[in-house]
């Protein structure tokens, strides 16, 4: 055969065989779960294995008991601490939403406060008869209805826990947990390095991290004498952890610009790994202005910010060198890849706000540019078995970057609750 036959045989043969494919898609195209969502409710939960009650020792460390430095501050009313200002126990709190199916498959997904209310008045007329594994159609259906009135808070607290619960269903009827639904372990031997929140210091070092975010108890209303308590709080934690571990600083939205500036060259011989949320979150000009001044640490933000579009700001402003989105605040597990994704493309750390809870834990693991979990021991005084349980449940494991964690191989996000 003379090579101009053999090129006219082939493309004939290409071409007929793309008509065939044109003509048959393949078996999977138009598949669907053949699972419908039937019931959508609020409900209360607790471990399948309650943990012991106790009291913590006195003098440990709670953001709800002690001074820690807020946008309050400025009020003395109510300084004292945050529980002054915030909705009482059991009001406007967090929710978890189950959602069921007609094959009696379900998943659960917890969301930020107040959101449970635009579930069951909104929402649920517009889960009902959806397929839970068109995830991308229910969340733009969600997005799109409460647009109007939407956009950020409590709305996108609604749709996080509505997203992470069909994750979690989906994983559930796959049999498989979330993580590997994402694509998978990115991290080196399949742990995550942690990092542990709270000023119980002598606790965190002696279990192991070499992490350390410590809860800033005073802001510009302390003046002076504040920056200097602050620095010696940075000091001591240098002094006790030794120079080889990190230490960032959670200022919760309660800086401002110059008192950021000064406290940055205040603390710089003790080397702060990031200083988060300086500034009220909506602050993006100002974020922007510091993170272009500061060079002896990094600025980390976004706790409070909400979906891609929010994140798009602290782009396009150059805010902060690492992204710190709430898995339950900023619209769910779908929202959250974005964001990543936005992050990759600029080579931006994301490092979730709860990052190593046992939801979010599963996007950590998956995500390349994700590269620490955040973690909360509990206090100090209690019995062995409360700590020997947060070891079980977090897959804690130790090495030379301090503590470990990774998400669990249960199916979905593989929670061990039931419903009361």
């Amino acid at each position: 055969m003379h090579r101009r036959q053999f090129l006219q045989f082939a493309g004939a043969g290409a071409a007929a065989g793309l008509a065939r494919a044109q003509a048959a898609p393949p078996p999977f195209q138009g598949e669907k779960s053949k699972l419908k969502i039937t019931g959508v409710r609020l409900v209360k939960t607790r471990p399948k294995r309650p943990l012991p009650t106790y009291q913590p020792a006195p003098g440990s460390w709670s953001t709800g008991g002690v001074e820690v430095a807020n946008p309050m501050s400025i009020y003395p009313k109510y300084k004292a601490m945050r529980s002054l200002f915030m909705p009482d126990a059991g009001k406007l709190g967090g929710f978890t939403v189950e959602i069921s199916t007609d094959k009696g498959v379900k998943g659960y997904g917890s969301g930020g406060p107040a959101g449970g209310e635009i579930v069951m008045g909104h929402f649920t007329k517009l889960l009902l008869g959806e397929d839970p594994f068109n995830v991308e159609r229910i969340w733009d259906i969600l997005w799109r209805s409460s647009m109007y009135y939407g956009r950020a808070g409590v709305v996108i607290n609604a749709i996080s826990g509505v997203d992470l619960a069909v994750w979690d269903l989906i994983g559930n009827a796959m049999g498989m947990p979330v993580y590997k639904l994402l694509g998978g372990e990115t991290k080196p031997l399949g742990r995550i390095p942690a990092y542990c929140t709270g000023n119980d210091i002598e606790q965190h070092l002696k279990f192991g991290f070499k992490r350390l975010k410590l809860a800033i108890p005073y802001g510009p209303a302390d003046g002076r004498e504040g920056q200097k308590k602050n620095t010696e709080l940075v000091k001591n934690t240098r002094e006790v952890l030794g120079p080889d571990g990190d230490i960032m600083l959670d200022c919760w939205m309660s800086w401002t610009e110059r008192y950021t500036l000064e406290m940055a060259e205040m603390v710089a011989p003790y080397r702060v790994y990031w200083m988060e949320e300086v500034l009220q979150p909506h602050d993006y000009e100002g974020f922007g202005r510091l993170n272009a001044a500061i060079k002896s640490t990094r600025i980390a933000t976004g706790e409070h910010e909400y979906t891609r579009y929010g994140f798009r700001q602290l782009l396009e402003h150059h805010s902060a060198s690492i992204w710190q989105p709430d898995i339950h605040w900023c619209g769910g597990l779908t929202e959250i890849r974005r964001i990543a994704a936005l992050a990759a493309a600029y080579d931006i750390p994301v490092i979730p706000h709860t990052g190593g809870v046992q939801d979010c834990v599963h996007f950590v693991m998956a995500t390349p540019n994700s590269p620490w979990a955040e973690l909360f021991i509990p206090p100090p005084g209690g019995p062995k078995e409360v700590y020997e349980r947060f070891e079980e449940e977090h897959q804690i494991t130790r090495g030379p970057e301090g503590i470990y964690t990774r998400p669990n191989d249960r199916p979905g996000f593989g929670w061990e609750i039931e419903v009361t």
